[in-house]
């Protein structure tokens, strides 16, 4: 009777003390064996503590303390941290022990900024991905006028060995690195993040980024894995640091699709050209022609070159300040009276499917202008009209046209056409990711097989290009990989990625490529993705990923795009 006596004194005391560290500011980690559900109690008493807003700070429970599995081998936009709410006007701040392969710089800590939590929701939309490494990209929000800005991301990577590379000191840094990062929701319509990472080494890295959000609706923030998990430590939202928007005065100005030639006749000197202005902090923006000043006006009744100042006085929130100013000129000329085509483009073979029309790739075409006095000269591309391709066997031409002040001249250029077995994506090249899949294609065990195409892409960006899913016959995936040397899923943690791209020239280079995917199953719960890729100039180049696990026993694969469509030859 004693004992017991004595026993509930000790576990009224061990629970009052840990009351008393209710109001503190932190919690130490506990670990007691008797009795068994003592521990669950001041677990429980932490949890509601996390919980508290005490003045200025609302502490948030952390419910995934791990995230991500701890040997590294998570795949892109499978683990992810819990969902933390941003209110409008409120800095949610975060602390964790990064960890990762130290293989690729991005296989450490992923930032999502979203307008909410279900990522399977109908109205669920990023903002950005924002990588430790000083990249990202935007998301769906860029439809309503939230874009992504890379020229915002700064950082103070430093070159601490002096070998004249800033990325193998990242990656050694990031190694159990400290982070902590702040998301402020600022009410005038923007998110600052501000990411300062300290290693194990004693350095200090410092990521800045910044862009509009919305300023009434919350936003949501969490991480992903990649190659990498987090120790999560503390959740907490302050106050916004941010009450007004610096504003930032224009620093320089670019024209782009102004007319190299234009008739006489024609006063037209702008036709579709864009203004595009950079200011101080490093953004930039298309701004209305509205805006500019046209400080030196061409006379266009005489033949010749002329002159064209184009000035603008702007701030970036629109206040008027020193203006910023360029120039570019122009050709008058007599106008055109017949045009040929003096050197054929790239790609004049294509391959097609159905009977949508084809958008006619100028890539390497010469269209000469022969003018009313005789002499002849070299047409740009902005000042002719092109036709689409008719969808049909054999022999083709496809209209070039020149709208000049009193009439319009035409000329065509000869084409082939040939037919394949299937097309995956939409012909105008518009295709949305993840919404066109070639059918899947069984692998059995110890066997290969490969799929042959053409590739047509609107050139814009590198994952414009097929992409490879790896996936089992109910769906599960192992891991998707793109043409580009990316990847991601369960299996892709364990891939040995080469390729010789030459990335300057392999954006614009993809459309018309001849492309040869082949899937190998090694047999022992690994395969093989390799892209044999030949551009419509001939030049050869490859992109391999080697020892992707998967279940050999259960294999298949499919293709899907983005911005692309591929004819398919060979499957």
């Amino acid at each position: 009777m004693k004992k017991t006596k004595l026993f509930r004194r000790v576990l009224y005391a061990l629970v009052i003390a840990a009351v008393g560290f209710y109001g503190c500011e932190q919690l130490d980690v506990y670990s007691i064996d008797a009795p068994s559900d003592l521990q669950d109690r001041i677990d429980s008493i932490a949890d509601a503590k996390a919980g508290v807003d005490t003045g200025d700070t609302t502490y948030i429970n952390i419910a995934t303390a791990i995230v991500g599995p701890e040997d590294n081998s998570a795949g892109w936009w499978a683990y992810f941290s819990d969902y933390f709410t941003v209110p409008t006007n409120k800095l949610l701040h975060l602390e964790f022990v990064n960890h990762g392969t130290g293989i690729n710089n991005w296989n450490n800590w992923n930032l999502a900024i979203a307008n909410e939590a279900d990522r399977d929701g109908d109205n669920y939309a990023e903002y950005f991905l924002l990588r430790s490494d000083a990249y990202g990209w935007g998301g769906g929000m860029a439809d309503e006028g939230y874009e992504f800005d890379l020229a915002l991301v700064s950082h103070n990577y430093p070159d601490t060995d002096g070998d004249g590379d800033i990325w193998n000191d990242f990656r050694t840094t990031m190694q159990g690195a400290n982070v902590s990062i702040d998301v402020d929701h600022s009410a005038t319509g923007n998110v600052y993040v501000t990411a300062t990472a300290v290693g194990t080494n004693g350095t200090e890295l410092v990521m800045t980024y910044n862009q509009p959000v919305s300023a009434t609706a919350d936003i949501v923030a969490f991480l992903v894995c990649d190659g990498s998990y987090f120790e999560m430590k503390k959740a907490y939202l302050i106050p916004s640091k941010v009450t007004v928007v610096e504003d930032f005065n224009p620093v320089s100005i670019t024209v782009t699709g102004a007319p190299e030639f234009v008739e006489i006749g024609n006063e037209d000197f702008w036709g579709d050209a864009v203004a595009t202005v950079t200011y101080a902090d490093g953004s930039s923006a298309e701004v209305d022609t509205a805006d500019l000043s046209f400080t030196v006006v061409p006379e266009m009744t005489t033949l010749g070159e002329k002159t064209v100042v184009v000035a603008y006085s702007k701030t970036k929130q629109g206040e008027y300040t020193q203006a910023v100013s360029t120039f570019y000129t122009l050709e008058v000329t007599n106008s055109v009276s017949s045009l040929e085509v003096t050197t054929l483009p790239n790609i004049t073979t294509y391959y097609y499917y159905n009977s949508d029309s084809i958008v006619f790739n100028t890539t390497g075409l010469v269209v000469t202008a022969t003018y009313s006095d005789g002499t002849t000269g070299v047409l740009g591309k902005d000042a002719l009209k092109f036709g689409k391709i008719p969808a049909a066997e054999g022999a083709q031409t496809v209209d070039i046209s020149y709208v000049g002040a009193t009439n319009t001249v035409t000329t065509t250029c000869p084409l082939t056409l040939v037919q394949g077995l299937s097309q995956v994506g939409l012909t105008d090249m518009t295709t949305p990711w993840w919404t066109a899949f070639h059918p899947d294609v069984a692998v059995a065990s110890g066997t290969s097989t490969t799929i042959t195409m053409y590739c047509y892409s609107n050139g814009i960006s590198n994952w414009n290009s097929p992409s490879t899913i790896l996936r089992k016959a109910d769906l599960t995936e192992n891991a998707v990989v793109r043409m580009d040397s990316f990847g991601w899923g369960d299996g892709y943690g364990t891939a040995t990625v080469t390729n010789d791209w030459n990335w300057d020239v392999f954006g614009p280079n993809i459309s018309g490529s001849k492309i040869a995917i082949t899937v190998k199953n090694n047999g022992d719960n690994t395969a093989d993705v390799r892209y044999d890729v030949t551009y419509a100039n001939g030049d050869k180049h490859f992109q391999e990923y080697a020892g992707l696990t998967v279940d050999s026993s259960d294999l298949n694969c499919a293709l899907v795009l983005e911005g692309a469509y591929l004819v398919i030859v060979n499957n």
